[in-house]
């Protein structure tokens, strides 16, 4: 068994017992909330979604808003209530916390629920405690569904969290406080890679806010050879393959794999182009990449094949980062070829198609060097970053692997 001496130096002889979430606070199972719903500004808003591909652990401030007139609708968060996601493509999503500390009342939607904690546990311990293998163990027993993983609110609520000294509420929070203030240290650096890549955006959008007459927006329709859905899985697949082979050299994306969409490798292809690949389905819906010639893409993804005489892959994958992207309303949200065909992005210089190409490619080239520094994991900030949370997460699993009765026993 892991030494636990800090551990028990910081208890100080009080005793842990494991207790129901449900009984710990309120949970309060969110709905609605279409990402088509948000607005400029308006009521704080937080889409399940954006948990686990935004925020970190906390948050002061949302990046979406509703009207006064949605919100009515939606479940309401309060500061120091925690947002947990429910419904993902995958068992690691599922179960996100987020602690909202902003100063005006938030909103969220569906799949989602609102844990309200009762006054003697704090929001932070418990979302610290949800990143454990530990919780990730119960988690999973409780999983319903196989494409879609479901937590429900009433399952989450039988989910045992370690809660020290309960009989002594202010012992209780005083350890509680500690181990995050802890925890809270190893994190800082996260903070950092944050606002350097919230630098990246604003340069971004700098570069892609064209002056008036001399940028036109223009439909995908019009701006690509070929819109096309990702189909079955090639014949022969070998599902997994993480490297190409000679029997199996043409990559298969698909939607519900992670991030990057590697499904496996097959001996064939469908699209012969680079292209840029759209998820279509599900919370990451919008998530898109540029794919190398060559490949085949599956189930729930979209694919554009730039008309490169009038727009270059590189520069539509850059644009579709500022553009607005959204599913059909009601259940998992879903992208269709004829929609993906009339979002418009902007074009500059489009009566000039050499200069237009010329001006696409400078933008490029200044975002790729940037885009270098802000997310290389192999130089500078994000390396000492990446050492970091390989620490944070030793120390976050010693400060909260309290025994359980049976293994005390």
């Amino acid at each position: 068994m892991r030494n636990r001496g800090f551990l028990e130096k910081l208890l100080d002889g009080a005793d842990v017992e494991w207790i129901p979430l449900g009984e710990l606070g309120e949970l309060v199972r969110g709905n609605g909330l279409p990402k088509s719903d948000f607005t400029q500004s308006g009521v704080p808003a937080i889409h399940y979604g954006q948990i686990y591909t935004y925020y970190g652990l906390s948050t002061n401030s949302t990046i979406s808003f509703v009207s006064a007139e949605t919100a009515a609708t939606l479940k309401k968060v309060n500061k120091g209530d925690v947002i947990i996601t429910n419904t993902s493509e995958n068992f690691e999503d599922v179960g996100t916390p987020l602690v909202y500390f902003g100063k005006e009342q938030a909103v969220t939607g569906g799949h989602a629920t609102i844990f309200k904690p009762i006054t003697s546990v704090l929001g932070m311990y418990f979302a610290y405690f949800a990143q454990t293998p530990e919780f990730d163990k119960a988690k999973r027993k409780l999983a319903k569904g196989a494409k879609v993983i479901d937590v429900s609110a009433n399952d989450m609520a039988k989910i045992l969290i370690p809660i020290p000294c309960p009989q002594d509420p202010e012992k209780s929070i005083a350890i509680q406080a500690e181990i995050v203030r802890i925890l809270d240290s190893f994190t800082e650096l996260t903070a950092e890679l944050k606002v350097r890549k919230q630098q990246y955006n604003h340069y971004r959008d700098q570069l892609l806010s064209f002056k008036e007459g001399d940028v036109q927006w223009k439909p995908l329709g019009e701006l690509c050879t070929s819109v096309l859905a990702g189909g079955d899985v090639p014949e022969k697949c070998a599902k997994g393959q993480t490297e190409p082979s000679e029997e199996f050299p043409y990559p298969v994306y698909a939607n519900a794999v992670g991030e990057k969409g590697l499904y496996g490798f097959s001996d064939s292809y469908r699209v012969e182009s680079d292209a840029v690949t759209i998820a279509a389905r599900g919370a990451k819906i919008g998530y898109h990449a540029v794919r190398d010639g060559k490949f085949t893409p599956i189930i729930r993804l979209i694919v554009l094949v730039a008309d490169n005489t009038l727009i270059s892959t590189d520069f539509l994958n850059y644009v579709l980062e500022m553009t607005p992207i959204s599913g059909t309303k009601g259940g998992i949200p879903q992208l269709t070829v004829p929609a993906v065909k009339k979002i418009t992005v902007p074009v500059p210089f489009p009566n000039d198609p050499r200069k237009s190409l010329a001006e696409q490619a400078r933008i490029v080239a200044i975002l790729d060097k940037f885009n270098t520094l802000t997310t290389s994991l192999s130089e500078g900030l994000p390396r000492e970053i990446k050492l970091r949370q390989r620490q944070y997460e030793y120390y976050r699993d010693l400060l909260l692997s309290f025994p359980k009765p049976e293994e005390a026993a």
